[in-house]
């Protein structure tokens, strides 16, 4: 890279030039740097490349479904709690679509919209099982019973 080439500075350390070019486009129509080593293996390289999309998709659901953006406070102890609240919030609703994913059949309707035509006998599929939680023997005590190092 010769991005400080004016100020007669020696240019930067090598970098990646990844050119999106899908088949049914005539030109690129994406392209990116990146500056991990010349090593990295290829698919390692694209993968993190479009985990950018991502992240640039979970901001705008955390504005727009959890109201990152709505906070008006004035100070950063109020923001960072605002933030955090809705990170917690975003995790939760991550959580429930990874655990309870949408049925193949079902369809958003409007409010008041009649529900779509369906089966009277929907063929029930049950829920993930959950690993059982892990419980420590109680000691009437308090005290310690083990400890791992």
């Amino acid at each position: 890279m010769a991005e400080r080439h004016v100020q007669r500075v020696p240019p930067s350390e090598e970098v990646w030039l990844l050119i999106e070019w899908p088949q049914e486009e005539k030109a690129p129509t994406k392209y990116s740097l990146c500056s991990l080593p010349a090593n990295t293996r290829l698919k390692k390289l694209i993968r993190l490349a479009k985990l950018r999309w991502r992240v640039e998709r979970d901001y705008q659901e955390l504005k727009g479904e959890v109201g990152l953006d709505h906070f008006e406070g004035r100070g950063w102890r109020g923001f960072h709690h605002h933030a955090t609240l809705c990170m917690v919030a975003h995790g939760f609703l991550a959580l429930c679509r990874a655990l309870f994913p949408p049925e193949e059949n079902a369809l958003d309707t409007a409010r008041g919209a009649p529900p779509p035509s369906a089966p009277a006998t929907a063929p029930h599929r049950p829920l993930p099982t959950l690993p059982a939680p892990h419980q420590r023997p109680r000691t009437s005590s308090g005290a310690v019973t083990h400890v791992t190092g």
